[in-house]
């Protein structure tokens, strides 16, 4: 928003949070019933929904709610700048007379550069607090649509799925015989999603050519890079923007479509896919987290391997293709990394049984001891000793209930005991005690278990594992309608 935004006297009045929350999840039911009642439905007038203030209400609320709340666009504007110089109302109402006058246009994103694992940087594209609302606001009129198409294979960005779904449908297929993985990764995907090809798929199911507009000018706003030259997007849609994982799953849906056709096809029940084997025939299944995906194969290595030509076929017109660096085809036995988690089929100890285990990976675990060493730094001694118990204890914590339903039980444990011990070498440097002063103040009695003014370190031991049941095509909407009892 500019700062020299007039007062608008013709506000409308705004409604509060409740109520434009019932609102629009009652026209996001009505959407996403209309769209799965005749896939082939093109909507028209979508573009009021957008101006709605019950719209533009929700969607300030999800842009608020952010942790990038606090982060600012290229207009240096955060949530908090703007609700103290204009307040929201007046903020919206500016918004809302923008795209009611078709005035709005989207300006570039601030290019920030963060790190990956590999020790790459990755762009990250940061809108300004007024281009996130206007995307939060289509998403929630878009997001009911597309999701009567997406595929039940998908679960990256989507609503009510979440990783674990992934990493449960793998181990229930790895269990059945599926012991070919085709692990792929597409290069770049965020960066390189063909426009043209992408506003294809969404004219497929929107025929209001101003939310059209709308789509567009964002995936054409450019970008300021770190040097502050700006750049023009051929190619892509930012990631850090609310609409982005959206758009990416309606380009990514063109292999979700591929996969399952086929598998609804020639595989669907148990006699289709024994006459397959049969024949001599591979049978496959697609799971895909945003653009993170495998391939579960049962047959032979060749049979997997064919398959990453199919795969390179279908990603083409997206304008996207296969990393070769994180692209393999490896057995069960062996063991893979996925969306965080080790998945290996091994022996069970003391038996000749052989079961499909999925635990947290070196990377994962790797990671978390790096930000618990980096806590405990000679450079951290400032800290208070609670503060630091506290803080680490809801970071292990936090991390250990993205792994609770794995077999972590003895990875926690060693996590603690990686941890006791550096934050037993901080307290010794801090207060330059002998271990005997160190139990005395900073153990319970009679033990060497940390504890800070009676209360007890808790860490990612203090999490239970508890295994997650696959919920396979049973995973609702939030639009979708639930049976009522008379």
């Amino acid at each position: 928003m500019s700062e020299d935004a007039l007062v608008n006297t013709g506000a409308v009045i705004w409604p509060e949070h409740d109520w434009a929350q019932v609102t629009v999840r009652r026209m996001q039911a009505k959407l996403h019933c209309w769209a799965a009642g005749d896939p082939g439905r093109r909507f028209d007038d979508l573009y009021n929904l957008v101006c709605d203030p019950a719209f533009l209400v929700v969607a300030w609320q999800r842009v608020a709610g952010n942790v990038g709340a606090r982060t600012a666009g290229i207009d240096r504007a955060t949530v908090a700048a703007i609700v103290s110089r204009f307040g929201v109302e007046e903020f919206l109402q500016h918004v809302r007379d923008q795209l009611r006058s078709r005035t709005f246009s989207p300006v570039e994103v601030r290019q920030v550069m963060i790190p990956k694992a590999s020790g790459k940087l990755r762009a990250l594209g940061i809108p300004t607090v007024t281009d996130r609302v206007v995307q939060a606001a289509l998403k929630l009129v878009l997001e009911p649509i597309f999701e009567a198409d997406f595929a039940p294979c998908s679960y990256g960005f989507r609503p009510n799925r979440r990783a674990q779904d992934a990493i449960a449908e793998i181990h229930h297929f790895t269990t059945k015989s599926y012991h070919w993985v085709v692990e792929a990764d597409i290069e770049a995907c965020f960066d390189m999603i063909d426009h043209v090809a992408l506003m294809d798929r969404v004219r497929a199911r929107i025929g209001d050519k101003r939310v059209l507009g709308l789509v567009k000018a964002f995936l054409k706003a450019g970008v300021m890079t770190t040097t502050g030259t700006r750049e023009a997007t051929h190619t892509g849609t930012p990631q850090g923007g609310i609409l982005s994982p959206l758009l990416a799953n309606i380009a990514l849906s063109v292999l979700d479509e591929h996969f399952m056709s086929k598998w609804d096809q020639q595989m669907a029940t148990e006699v289709c896919r024994q006459r397959r084997k049969r024949q001599g025939k591979a049978n496959y299944r697609l799971v895909r987290y945003a653009d993170d995906f495998v391939i579960l194969v049962t047959g032979q290595r060749e049979h997997a391997e064919q398959l990453l030509n199919e795969v390179a076929h279908v990603l083409a017109p997206m304008g996207l293709r296969l990393s070769p660096e994180k692209t393999r085809v490896v057995h069960i036995d062996h063991g893979f990394d996925f969306l965080g988690f080790h998945i290996q089929r091994m022996r069970k100890r003391g038996s000749n049984k052989w079961f499909v285990y999925t635990k947290p990976s070196k990377k994962a675990i790797a990671s978390i001891k790096s930000r618990v060493k980096t806590m405990t730094y000679r450079a951290t001694l400032h800290h208070d000793p609670g503060y630091l118990l506290d803080y680490l204890g809801r970071v292990l914590r936090g991390w250990a209930n993205y792994f609770r339903h794995g077999v972590s039980k003895a990875t926690f444990s060693a996590i603690d005991s990686y941890t006791w011990e550096r934050i037993t070498a901080w307290l010794r440097k801090k207060h330059r005690i002998g271990w005997p002063e160190l139990r005395r103040r900073f153990c319970l009695p009679g033990t060497w278990r940390l504890a800070v003014d009676g209360i007890r370190f808790k860490g990612a031991a203090s999490v239970p594992v508890i295994r997650y049941r696959y919920r396979g095509y049973q995973i609702p909407t939030p639009w979708t309608p639930t049976a009522t009892t008379g």
